[in-house]
């Protein structure tokens, strides 16, 4: 089979494709072949190292897909070849197949495409704990959704406008901006000027909360837009990780609340990751909530594809296609 390697950490043209050994599944295992994977921040982070990134070498990434079960391992009964599946979070997802422990797979309902199911897992998911579990949003609460017209920023605001929440979405305009607002956003702004544009929604009390997955371009000014005792959810770092913060600036800026979520804290057990993928894909099939894939790629495709996403040169979600 086809596979993403990395043989060292760096910029995009570490990554290279390489022929490998379909994989055989073990216990608790499924293979599947892969008809779709996500691209995110997280694979861009975990070739350059950064953080809590640093793989081994060498390293296949990706940590999201869709697909059809090929082979069953022993212990395995609630999956079977030919049932249609997505994952988040196993990883070495950019492949022809992969094999993962079963618990991590999600049956994928009829009526929804394996490449929509690729593209809503892990942002769809995120965007969910992010506004029922994070900081759960009530009617009337107002929330900064930066990057919206981003995977993950389109998602968001959709899913805060489902709770009656009131989205002020910053893009860096032009057809970004027409995304947001398609998306439902309220007030859409760019990102120098978003806390004038809170000031002015909310008479100068602030926002109830920041989801913040830019980090360090628009730290500063998220927290300085929040109302007493307001939550900064500091989700990503897209424009690079944030400096260390004195406690202290959240007494002084109102007794505010920080976090730093990530999503497999939100879905390491079982019935979570069920619960959250079932209510993300039912919405879809409903036509309640839109996923926007904003560009397809060749699995040989991976380095172009990371690297228009770090350029923020797209919208919505990008998937390599193994297929192609």
């Amino acid at each position: 089979m086809r596979v993403v390697v990395g043989e060292r950490l760096g910029g995009p043209e570490v990554l290279g494709i390489t022929e490998r050994e379909s994989p055989r599944p073990g216990p608790g295992e499924v293979v599947v072949d892969v008809a779709a994977a996500g691209v995110n921040y997280m694979d861009i982070y975990q070739r350059e190292g950064a953080g809590n990134y640093r793989p081994e070498l060498p390293f296949v990434p990706g940590a999201e897909g869709a697909g059809t079960v090929s082979a069953v391992g022993e212990g395995v009964t609630h999956l079977a070849v030919g049932d249609h599946v997505a994952w988040a979070g196993p990883g070495r997802s950019y492949a022809e197949q992969v094999a993962l422990p079963a618990r991590s797979a999600v049956p994928v309902p009829d009526g929804l495409s394996l490449q929509v199911a690729a593209a809503a897992m892990l942002q769809g998911m995120t965007a969910h704990y992010l506004v029922t579990s994070t900081y759960p949003v009530q009617e009337g609460d107002v929330a900064v959704v930066h990057a919206a017209a981003g995977g993950v920023g389109l998602l968001l605001t959709q899913m805060v406008k489902r709770r009656g929440g009131i989205v002020v979405a910053t893009t860096s305009g032009g057809d970004k901006a027409e995304l947001a607002r398609g998306a439902g956003a309220d007030h859409v702004t760019g990102y120098d000027t978003f806390r004038d544009a809170v000031d002015d929604v909310t008479d100068g009390t602030g926002a109830h909360v920041v989801y913040d997955g830019v980090g360090k371009d628009t730290f500063d000014d998220g927290l300085a837009a929040l109302r007493p005792r307001g939550m900064m959810v500091l989700y990503g770092a897209a424009s690079g990780p944030v400096p260390p913060l004195d406690p202290q600036r959240l007494n002084s800026g109102g007794s505010l609340y920080l976090t730093r979520p990530t999503m497999f804290h939100y879905v390491s057990d079982p019935d979570e990751l069920k619960w959250r993928s079932g209510e993300v894909f039912d919405w879809i099939v409903k036509g309640e909530l839109d996923v926007r894939i904003g560009g397809t790629y060749p699995l040989a495709d991976a380095a172009r594809a990371q690297e228009d996403l770090a350029a923020r040169r797209t919208t919505g979600k990008l998937l390599l296609l193994p297929g192609l």
